[in-house]
């Protein structure tokens, strides 16, 4: 199945840098730490904020807002149809990833703040 092209209200939900509305608002809660970087290019992890080179928060190509989380919370906040597992490709199934439903866009800052949070650790 081919990805579909993003509808019209998907553009026009772009900011002038070509960032998603509400991934602004994730960019910018990151603005003064000094360890976060964020990555533009294409593929996967383009438009990806990380915390010392892993991935903790991204748009994905299909404007979908993707996190980094301990298997467990991402369980948790698929059980309460906050978002969906992430999957890459068909049959790529990525358990630590979750995809928070763009309805739930006010959670965003709050749960890249927790993956941010988890991956940090992670990688220490």
């Amino acid at each position: 199945m081919k990805s579909k092209k993003p509808s019209k209200q998907a553009k026009q939900t772009l900011c002038n840098h070509g960032i998603a509305a509400g991934f602004a608002s994730v960019v910018n809660a990151f603005v003064e730490d000094k360890q976060v970087t964020r990555d533009e290019g294409k593929g996967f992890g383009s438009s990806a904020l990380k915390v010392s080179g892993k991935i903790f928060a991204m748009m994905t190509s299909q404007h979908k807002f993707v996190v980094k989380l301990p298997k467990e919370r991402v369980d948790e906040l698929v059980r309460a149809n906050l978002g969906e597992n992430f999957a890459p490709r068909p049959g790529r199934l990525m358990k630590e990833w979750l995809v928070v439903f763009p309805t739930n866009n006010h959670l965003w800052v709050e749960l890249a703040r927790e993956a941010h949070h988890y991956v940090r650790q992670v990688v220490r």
